[in-house]
């Protein structure tokens, strides 16, 4: 089930938000948690008694580490973290590189007999696994105290707004809200607006833009023109972000309306000046995580810069692959980590004064870049880009055919919304419309012409794929 389809917007959200306002506030915690496990058990089926171990796993460990450190006992926290770290790991290595790690093995001439084909990567598995391996670091750290309550933590792990494809909460983050917390007028108003938003660019951009990527990118490069190279590219930059950027607003405002703060995951990275900073805006939840549990406690840039680049590599190795099991995904990674060293040395460095050519660079290195991660096989990724620059022509114009004006207004629209816009737009909005009841009223006007306009396009097509719904 995901957010931008009927079933969810007409069926399940109206039913838990109504169901959860009726209920005093005793009972609503246990009924997210049912309704969270209902939404992860419509997709996944059995699987999900895989979240309901995971949920145990971690309520016991989170416990064991706490009473070890209560009684003083040195190595007794560090082991049960430790542990507990590696269930969690060995139920993602499982479900999500067992495929992966066999292929391999036998590549190199060794031959392993299991019989994995019947093993499934479980919805989520990469966003709920980090989620819960922060909760025990945490509380080894003493930054929060364990969860006694296994309906709280559980809730924590399974909260269905932020479920299948994040943000990554962190339990540091809203456990004080799990416990208790309240919904202002604001606040779920706010809630449904950003959901609104998330929901337009998912159905209203995304799915346009990734219409036409996915048409080019289902023929050879030896057939693509350059032109129509660019063009499936663009699209898939176009897509990918508001595909996931808009999976984060519709979380992150599901979460306002039942009470939950999220941060943004998303904040413009398209408008970056260099790797660096668009890691700070992209997918913003999994950048700051990698660097307080995994770059930070490397060593991150404290022993000297051959161990910093040492650091980046191994962390982008690791987002990379945390992407999908894959060579192409471990490629990407390691592309981006190339690039950000690149800049932490000079290598690549531009006069602040030239701050357009910051943003050619970085435009084109994060479109290069998406290519590894569009086309798996490495050899018709190599011979994609090797398309993009030829300045050829080619057999097949066939995505051609889905240009119109309706497309070339939503590819404008998408590349408006990729710069803040909005927020350009609602401050002029501000100055020019004094009266708060009047200005309301032209705010929420537009969202719900932007929601009838989006169910109308839902309605009429069945292209409405999520690109990180494996993840």
């Amino acid at each position: 089930m995901v957010f931008s389809s009927t079933v969810f917007l007409f069926l399940f959200l109206p039913f838990v938000l109504g169901l959860h306002f009726l209920l005093k506030k005793s009972l609503r915690n246990p009924f997210i948690l049912i309704c969270s496990l209902f939404f992860y058990a419509w997709g996944e089926n059995i699987l999900v008694l895989l979240m309901i171990i995971s949920i145990c796993i971690n309520y016991i460990f989170g416990i064991l580490i706490s009473i070890s450190q209560a009684n003083s006992r040195e190595s007794m926290p560090k082991w049960a973290l430790t542990i507990g770290v590696t269930l969690n790991l060995l139920i993602l290595i499982y479900y999500k590189y067992i495929h992966f790690i066999l292929e391999n093995l036998m590549d190199i001439g060794i031959k392993i007999d299991i019989d994995v084909s019947t093993v499934a990567l479980p919805i989520g598995v990469s966003f709920f696994t980090f989620q819960n391996i922060s909760y025990l670091v945490d509380v080894y750290r003493k930054e929060v105290d364990s969860q006694k309550n296994l309906v709280h933590l559980g809730l924590y792990v399974s909260l269905f707004p932020q479920l299948i494809a994040g943000p990554i909460v962190r339990y540091i983050d809203i456990f004080q809200e799990i416990k208790n917390r309240t919904i202002t007028k604001e606040l779920f108003s706010s809630g449904v607006t950003k959901f609104i938003g998330g929901l337009a660019k998912k159905v209203l951009i995304a799915n346009t833009a990734g219409l036409i990527a996915d048409k080019a990118f289902d023929i050879s490069p030896t057939e693509l023109s350059t032109p129509v190279a660019w063009l499936a590219i663009l699209c898939y930059t176009m897509q990918i972000y508001f595909d996931f950027s808009g999976y984060s607003d519709m979380a992150i405002g599901l979460g306002r309306m039942l009470g939950f703060r999220f941060k943004e995951n998303f904040n413009y990275p398209y408008i970056s000046q260099s790797i660096q900073e668009f890691w700070r805006r992209w997918h913003i939840s999994l950048s700051t995580w990698f660097r307080d549990y995994l770059y930070i406690p490397l060593g991150g840039n404290r022993k000297g810069k051959y161990w910093t680049y040492i650091n980046l590599v191994i962390v982008f190795f690791i987002t990379g692959l945390w992407h999908g099991a894959s060579w192409n995904y471990v490629i990407w990674g390691l592309y981006h980590g190339l690039f950000i060293i690149l800049e932490r040395t000079g290598i690549i460095s531009f006069p602040g004064k030239l701050w357009f050519l910051k943003r050619f660079y970085l435009l084109l290195v994060v479109i290069i870049g998406w290519v590894f991660f569009r086309i798996e096989d490495l050899n018709l990724a190599l011979l994609f880009i090797k398309k993009l620059f030829s300045f050829s022509s080619g057999s097949n114009n066939y995505p051609l055919m889905y240009l119109d004006r309706y497309t070339y207004f939503v590819l404008l629209a998408g590349i408006l919304f990729s710069t803040p816009i909005k927020q350009f737009v609602s401050n002029k909005v501000t100055l020019l419309i004094h009266n708060d009841i009047l200005r309301a009223t032209v705010k929420y006007s537009v969202y719900l012409i932007l929601f009838v306009f989006t169910i109308l396009e839902l309605a009429q097509t069945t292209f409405n794929p999520f690109i990180y719904f494996r993840f």
